[in-house]
């Protein structure tokens, strides 16, 4: 067992693609605040990647107390060796109490191979975080057996506690952009034989189509809308709101859409600005992955369904009505 007084701060790793951040490393720096407050600990960012600095000074911005920065050509583009050497080595240097990263699908990648080597938990795709009030340990919440039930997980004997959590859980903090914090610039050495994979080519457009979790508008399909060929009305109405097409556990199981668009605690977790359930009815599957959504729109024939009792906004009708006369709406609004 660690001997866990050697263990403190709270790190947030703030993932980078192309110089940028990924959303959820700033979301995440708002549980990070509130675990470190309750601790009465630092909040940490973590920010890897190749010209960078920027991202560094936004993370101060967001809640960072401060900010580990390690920027180099070596780490221009994910590889799993190279951002496992280099978080693991920032770990055994510093080590944290506890250590947030985002359920992306580099995160989902990095978590696994640095605990491991570290010889510590992980709590795989987070959905909600907490902290233990008589151990100060970091409750990790999670879907279990499908989304049926949600388990409390905590790492009582090692150190650092270490998560997965699911962008678009938690909302950022306002950016303060006033905010002053240390930004240590630490060097990681990859050596030519540190990294054993090369990227060859990068393909995005698949990515983009359907990336929920960044989208500020989803036009959402459920069993309701009767088949897979009807979610082209839902493709039109989020092509004329510049949104993307979600869909419902239900809808996925059946096979008329792809997992990626799948939305709820065995899917994906959103908070778009607004989201327009179609033919939903609202299990509890499906609200834990968008009850976070600014505006909810419900369209369903049962006046009785669910979903109603989370929505701003409910119309109860027909849906092949509705939406295409919603999708006229907007096209003539922006004609």
């Amino acid at each position: 067992m660690a001997d866990l007084t050697q263990y403190k701060n709270t790190w947030v790793f703030v993932e980078t693609e192309g110089g940028k951040a990924k959303p959820v490393g700033y979301e995440l720096l708002n549980p990070g605040r509130e675990i470190a407050d309750k601790r009465q600990e630092k909040l940490v960012a973590v920010v890897i990647g190749r010209g960078v600095g920027e991202v560094a000074k936004q993370a101060v911005a967001y809640g960072a107390d401060e900010v580990l920065l390690v920027d180099d050509e070596a780490f221009g583009y994910y590889t799993t060796d190279a951002y496992s050497k280099a978080v693991t080595e920032l770990i055994e240097k510093y080590r944290p109490a506890t250590v947030l990263i985002g359920a992306t699908t580099n995160g989902r990648d990095l978590g696994p191979r640095v605990s491991c080597r570290l010889h510590t938990g992980l709590t795989a795709d987070c959905t909600a975080l907490s902290v233990d009030e008589d151990t100060g340990s970091v409750v990790w919440t999670r879907p279990a057996f499908g989304g049926n039930l949600m388990a409390n997980i905590l790492c009582p004997d090692n150190r650092p506690q270490m998560g997965t959590v699911r962008p678009g859980v938690f909302k950022r903090r306002e950016a303060d952009t006033a905010r002053k914090a240390n930004i240590v610039e630490e060097t990681v050495r990859i050596e030519a034989g540190d990294v054993r994979t090369k990227l060859v080519e990068r393909i995005n457009e698949v990515a983009k189509s359907i990336n929920l979790e960044e989208a500020k508008i989803i036009v959402s399909g459920g069993r309701g809308i009767g088949g897979p060929e009807n979610f082209a009305l839902l493709e039109k109405l989020a092509d004329a709101m510049g949104g993307s097409v979600g869909a419902s556990r239900a809808a996925v199981d059946s096979g008329w859409i792809p997992h990626a668009h799948q939305v709820g605690q065995t899917g994906k977790t959103v908070s778009p600005t607004v989201y327009i359930a179609v033919g939903i009815s609202g299990a509890l599957q499906h609200l834990a992955g968008m009850s976070g959504s600014d505006v909810i729109v419900a369209i369903n024939k049962d006046p009785q369904a669910p979903i109603f009792e989370v929505a701003d906004y409910g119309i109860v009708g027909d849906l092949f009505e509705i939406v295409p006369a919603l999708t006229k709406q907007v096209l003539a609004r922006s004609a």
